[in-house]
């Protein structure tokens, strides 16, 4: 039997009902695939605690490094504090990226287009434009109950815009090797890494909000300077998808091929000879 249509809005009742004909779950299904890779990589990577750096090279998952993994004493080269800490909780994961995974972490699981992707994704809120939703006809309350904690984006905005800054740097280290400079392909891959990362973080509508809100005449005299910054910021913001999707993907890469080198199961082509 087919579909009827509700009274109101005139769409069709059910989930996963449409009476559209295109690919419409194309969309949310490589969604699915590709943001769940991501929480399970990130997730057991971070875990580890183990393989994050390798020469001048140190995985974005463990940056900033603030103690060294334990046993590690190579990795007090990057680290900021010294030696992992006796005090630290043996029921708690000895893994140095469990310090600082939750900051990035909080600034793209609140992110006002990721919200988009994975409620469409994986609670089917709707699963798509004009396709029936999970929810049915409940009444929708989103970010005023069970996700109130959403609205803290524009505060991890603060953290991300310092993780830029910290990227940025170890992408520069990376080009250092005992005080020697070079290239290498893992240089390549960490100056990609904060590019994305930057441009990702540049195109957020708290940070275009920041800049250019609260203001009735953006060319008015002093605010000149400051609607030369918004427009720049619209210009990532227009393409915060592309880089929101590229910069979670190349984080995941950065982070495998510094494992893969720590491994012993690749070779890094560099100018060092190492």
């Amino acid at each position: 039997m087919a579909p009827h249509p509700s009274a109101i809005g005139g769409h069709v009742e059910g989930f996963g009902a449409t009476a559209r004909k295109d690919g419409w779950w194309i969309e949310p299904a490589v969604t699915f695939v590709v943001f769940l890779t991501f929480v399970v990589y990130t997730t057991w990577a971070g875990l580890q605690g183990t393989h994050y750096h390798w020469g001048p090279y140190l995985s974005p998952f463990y940056s900033p490094l603030l103690f060294a993994g334990p046993g590690d004493a190579a990795g007090l080269h990057h680290s900021w504090l010294g030696a992992w800490p006796s005090w630290w909780p043996s029921f708690l994961p000895a893994s140095p990226a469990v310090l600082i995974l939750i900051f990035p972490g909080s600034f793209r699981f609140t992110c006002y287009y990721y919200r988009k992707a994975y409620y469409r994704a994986f609670v089917g809120s709707p699963p798509a434009c004009a396709v029936g939703p999970l929810a049915g006809n409940r009444p929708y309350r989103g970010e005023t109950w069970f996700l109130l904690f959403q609205n803290l984006h524009r505060y991890s905005m603060y953290f991300a815009l310092l993780f830029v800054v910290i990227l940025s740097y170890d992408a520069v280290a990376s080009f250092f090797w005992e005080g020697r400079f070079g290239i290498g392909v893992g240089s390549i891959v960490l100056t990609l890494n904060a590019i994305l990362i930057a441009a990702y973080t540049f195109g957020c509508h708290s940070l275009r909000h920041l800049i250019g809100g609260r203001s009735d005449c953006m060319s008015c005299g002093r605010a000149t300077l400051r609607y030369g910054a918004w427009k720049r910021a619209t210009w990532f913001n227009e393409r915060h998808m592309e880089f929101a999707w590229l910069s979670l993907i190349w984080v995941m890469v950065a982070d495998a091929y510094i494992r893969l080198l720590s491994m012993g199961m690749l070779a890094d082509l560099n100018t060092w000879g190492r």
